[in-house]
């Protein structure tokens, strides 16, 4: 199993930044693939970032693409998703996700974090 652990969300004004982190633990031969996706209320699960972590090959949803940025420290086994020039329409709960498999939507993926809320005014 994997255990992954999101923290950093929080409220920021428009034009803001935060920085998601990632703890993950356990069996890392199922992370081959992180990421991040969000959910609003009333609104569809949507693909934020995912990063193959043996390439560092990195992909990014559209309305997102430019502003966040997903990456890892290996040493620390974390991965963060740093997000800038925040909107209003940013404002979600973001989960952590892992999976062995990169060939599906995130919010698929076998394991997830408890979610963090991001919130921009």
């Amino acid at each position: 199993d994997v255990q992954l652990v999101e923290s950093g969300g929080g409220s920021v004004e428009s034009g803001g930044s935060l920085n998601l982190s990632c703890a993950i633990s356990g069996n890392t031969f199922s992370t081959y693939c992180m990421g991040w996706f969000r959910q609003a209320p009333g609104k569809e699960c949507e693909g934020v970032a995912v990063l193959f972590t043996r390439g560092g090959s990195t992909f990014y949803g559209n309305s997102v693409k430019g502003r966040l940025t997903i990456s890892q420290d290996s040493v620390k086994n974390t991965v963060y998703l740093q997000m800038n020039s925040l909107k209003p329409e940013d404002t979600a709960v973001y989960y952590c996700v892992a999976d062995s498999n990169c060939d599906k939507p995130e919010w698929e993926y076998d394991f997830w974090g408890q979610g963090t809320q991001v919130t921009v005014s």
